[in-house]
């Protein structure tokens, strides 16, 4: 059978088995093992006890439960009002007024939960019906929060870095920083978006609270100061793995035991919200840990079929520019996560993808974080993004609505995309100063 024949086979295998509802790792494990005992002749079950024992048994893979153990707390604190209550006084005189505090506090929060779903459920959660207490448009509410809660997946300490990480065998600590200023970027262009579209619609907003105006600095950095640990914790966990004094899974435990500190201290911390806490981090983790174990598998397989390496040398043989692949690979990407969630395109694709981007002279650092660009992308695309299931579930909304609320940040990834490939060093400018 040719090899574009049998890519064929396996991939219409694979999406019988994830339309017919089967699980994401169990999947990958059923097309690794078509694979193998159709078009190889190597042992089955011995390659796949030592590849799902050898990429299970991985020190890097230590930081994903203790992160995820990390957000699970925070998210149950009452990290969500204080950085409401927080940022809304120095928020109130910029243009786009309180629409602001949705985009610094996804930001704030993906930085502690690493999940996009988990950042737009929770800060949704309180801003919503607040801004709609005020008279915010709520097409630009949703907007706000469906784009700046993908920023769970890119600012570090981020889940999808790590399973990047693990996944190509790249440097998790140098994948973290080099996720600070692609992250500061889209920050930055969501504020400014923010920024323009208050002055083209000043009549849409409402007053600013003269309460909160009239605010002295000291009454301002006072409503802050339970946002001041948080931040010292982010500044802590990232700035210890950026020096080289602590490597991720370091970091990331001692992350959990500031966590549990700064829970009880403003006394969030009981034992019911620790045992939740607990057990929502060994369900997302062993999840994560079991689709890791499948894609490793098939990795493995397609490595026994040939068709990574056939399938580089004929991209090769093509003889595209790079701008050329990175624009079809974008479009891959973004359609492929209209039907899967952003970790498994991840380890779907990453044996399949590398070889041929590897070819190209595609610098894997740099592409990691391409990709997790694409895949924040993907998060608000219908039908299956998963920040617009979240959100449609707290406002109400159709999905269609929700999606068109949130088209304004899709373009504006997009531009951030475009922006790292003309300047690549917007990537690689921390790592290599480490």
């Amino acid at each position: 059978m040719s090899v574009a024949a049998l890519s064929i086979v396996l991939l219409f295998l694979l999406f019988l088995f994830l339309g017919a509802g089967l699980w994401v790792a169990f999947a990958l494990l059923g097309v690794g093992v078509a694979a193998m005992a159709l078009f190889t002749e190597a042992p089955l079950g011995l390659v796949m006890a030592t590849t799902m024992w050898g990429h299970s048994n991985s020190w890097a893979l230590a930081a994903l439960p203790l992160f995820i153990w990390m957000g699970e707390i925070l998210f149950r604190s009452r990290l969500s009002e204080d950085m409401f209550t927080g940022l809304a006084p120095w928020m109130n005189r910029l243009p786009g007024q309180l629409l602001h505090v949705n985009i610094f506090a996804c930001g704030i929060f993906a930085a502690v939960s690493g999940s996009s779903a988990a950042t737009a459920a929770t800060i949704g959660k309180l801003s919503i019906p607040e801004l709609a207490r005020r008279g915010y448009p709520e097409k630009v509410v949703i907007g706000t929060l469906a784009g700046s809660a993908t920023l769970g997946l890119l600012i570090p300490p981020s889940i999808i870095l790590i399973v990047y990480g693990v996944a190509t065998e790249q440097s998790i600590a140098r994948l973290f920083v080099a996720g600070v200023l692609p992250g500061v970027l889209l920050v930055s262009l969501f504020v400014g978006y923010v920024v323009i579209w208050a002055f083209l619609n000043r009549k849409s907003l409402p007053q600013s609270d003269a309460t909160e105006s009239s605010l002295s600095f000291g009454e301002k950095l006072n409503r802050t100061r339970r946002l001041i640990p948080v931040m010292l914790l982010i500044a802590g966990v990232i700035g210890s793995i950026y020096a080289g004094i602590a490597s991720p899974t370091d970091a990331a435990a001692v992350g959990v035991v500031l966590a549990l500190l700064l829970s009880w201290q403003s006394g969030s911390l009981t034992r019911r919200t620790f045992v939740d806490g607990l057990m929502g981090a060994t369900v997302t983790s062993c999840m994560i840990a079991f689709i890791l174990a499948g894609a490793s598998f098939l990795t493995v397989a397609m490595g026994f079929t040939g068709i990574p390496r056939l399938l580089a040398e004929w991209i090769g043989s093509l003889h595209l520019s790079t701008f050329t692949l990175l624009a079809a690979l974008t479009i891959f990407f973004v359609v492929l996560g209209c039907f899967l969630d952003g970790i498994s395109v991840v380890v779907l694709t990453a044996s399949v993808i590398m070889p041929m981007v590897l070819e190209a002279g595609i610098d894997p650092l740099w592409f990691g974080i391409f990709l997790v660009i694409v895949v924040e992308m993907s998060q608000i695309t219908p039908p299956v993004g998963f920040n617009l299931f979240v959100l449609q579930s707290l406002t109400g909304r159709d999905i269609l609505t929700v999606a068109r609320a949130a088209l304004p940040f899709f373009f504006l990834m997009v531009a951030a995309l475009v922006l790292i490939v003309l300047f690549p060093s917007i990537v690689t400018y921390l790592p290599e100063q480490m």
